[in-house]
């Protein structure tokens, strides 16, 4: 089965591709020729998954999925949640945005937080999405050179080193993208059996 995965950022696609194995060829943006950014107009990390599923598949007519992730600290009131790529500003660069999580977290003893990742799918122009949730602590410095964006500062529950000290087996194991996109495997495996 050929699935579109709605994103253009290599480190992602390259974590989905890795969880989906040789069951599914999936395709980015770039490789049907989709070259621009897919707005994210809204404030809820569900509704910004969808909306860029229904662009590509509104404009391709394929079965297709997105993501959105945010990071949701808990002492900042889950920021910076929908605006995690573009924390520090449009850029959207991971050092200025972990630069300011860390600057506002200075001094703080509650560095509670969670990844949460929505997959939206839409498959023969039906509507699914999918939940992942990583539980864990924003470190005071940064730690590792795996992964990307948050993950050198983020210690998920349970472990003694970031996201980016992990492997990538390890990491999509525990993962809020791989819990997300495991529920949307199973969903496809069980969804491929019945047609």
């Amino acid at each position: 089965m050929k699935l579109i995965f709605a994103t253009g950022n290599p480190h992602k696609m390259n974590e989905v591709q890795a969880m989906l194995g040789d069951l599914y060829t999936i395709q980015n943006l770039k490789d049907i020729g989709y070259l621009h950014d897919i707005p994210e107009p809204h404030d809820t990390l569900e509704a910004n998954a969808l909306e860029k599923a229904q662009v590509i598949f509104r404009e391709y007519n394929v079965n297709c999925f997105s993501e959105d992730t945010g990071l949701e600290i808990d002492i900042l009131n889950g920021e910076p949640g929908v605006r995690t790529a573009r924390y520090a500003g449009e850029e959207k660069s991971a050092t200025a945005n972990m630069d300011l999580a860390l600057q506002k977290l200075k001094g703080a003893t509650n560095r509670q937080a969670q990844f949460r990742t929505v997959v939206a799918l839409i498959l023969d122009g039906k509507e699914y999405t999918f939940e992942g949730i990583a539980r864990g602590t924003i470190r005071t410095e940064k730690s590792g050179e795996e992964g990307f964006g948050y993950d050198p500062i983020f210690q998920p529950k349970g472990y003694s080193i970031t996201f980016a000290e992990m492997d990538k087996e390890s990491k999509n194991a525990i993962s809020h993208r791989g819990k997300a996109i495991q529920k949307l495997v199973a969903f496809l495996q069980e969804y491929k059996q019945k047609s």
